[in-house]
């Protein structure tokens, strides 16, 4: 039995609209929770011998501010404490030290990092830039290669579709980061970037395969019924983006499970965009062009 996929295209939208529609609500609301490479400032993490309590949180809170210098965020992970404050220079994170031991008792400073805020905006504006440039040149590339698609489509209206899902792909990432920095303190830094750089080409490459395949079946059979030729296209490319997309997943987990607090974020980036695009390449990209051939051909009669 032959499944539909293109028949049922509006419920696959609406879908996609349930997904990103709280993230972009969320985003309007929250934004992004930055980290210090993008805002400017200082993180620090302290490794205490046991847990750390609420009260001895308070009191850690409480040195800083005695030393006029504002937390934006504190929070533990196991025996560890997390800071993120306003820039702290190499002399006051050296009496805030001395003052944190002689309250709360030894303890180790694993990692001290301080960026000015000048540098962070610069970064965050290469960061839209990347992303921006990156978009543009996929249209260039699809709209050139699909330049002898048969009618009664366009390659113009491949590079739009491709850019469509993969706008799709990165709204839901971002929007999804939005809910998790605002509940759960989730920051975006450069590896969250590289995260949605690496969706971004993911998904283009994965949408590339089943517009490649539509390509080769308008040369075959014509275009007389498209959308048939594109439900047909989807499903002769299911098995391999499936499989594709399972693969990378797989190896996706075992690193989500055995690769450290450092990255477990960038790796959860990564699951919830190549999911995404996997999604977007075979019940967006494709069916939008079923719809705006559908447009064309209602606007003719």
């Amino acid at each position: 039995m032959k499944i539909n996929i293109i028949g049922k295209k509006y419920w696959y939208f609406l879908l996609s609209l349930i997904v990103i529609v709280p993230g972009v609500i969320s985003l309007i609301l929250f934004g992004l929770n930055l980290s210090v490479e993008f805002t400017g400032g200082s993180n620090l993490t302290l490794a205490f011998p046991s847990k750390v309590s609420s009260r001895e949180l308070t009191q850690i809170s409480n040195i800083f501010t005695q030393n006029k210098i504002k937390i934006q965020n504190i929070t533990t992970s196991g025996n560890q404490v997390l800071i993120k404050s306003q820039p702290v220079d190499q002399n006051q994170d050296i009496l805030i030290t001395q003052e944190i031991k002689t309250s709360l008792g030894n303890f180790d400073q694993q990692s001290y990092e301080t960026i000015g805020p000048t540098i962070g905006a610069e970064t965050l504006q290469n960061a839209i830039y990347a992303l921006i440039v990156a978009s543009i040149l996929i249209v260039i590339y699809i709209t050139w290669s699909f330049r002898s698609v048969p009618k009664p489509t366009s390659s113009f209206r491949f590079g739009v579709c491709a850019i469509i899902a993969l706008i799709h792909d990165v709204l839901v990432l971002i929007g999804l980061f939005s809910i998790f920095g605002h509940f759960f303190g989730v920051e975006v830094d450069s590896l969250f970037v590289t995260a949605v750089l690496t969706v971004i080409g993911f998904s283009v490459h994965d949408t590339i395969v089943v517009f490649d395949r539509i390509r080769e079946n308008l040369r075959r059979v014509g275009g007389e019924n498209f959308a048939e030729v594109v439900n047909d296209s989807i499903l002769q490319t299911l098995d391999r983006s499936l499989n594709t997309s399972l693969t990378v997943i797989l190896v996706l987990i075992a690193l989500l499970i055995f690769g450290g607090e450092t990255i477990r974020w960038f790796v959860v980036a990564l699951l919830i965009g190549i999911t995404s695009g996997t999604y977007s390449s075979i019940f967006n990209a494709s069916p939008l062009l079923v719809v705006w051939q559908d447009l064309i051909q209602r606007r003719r009669k």
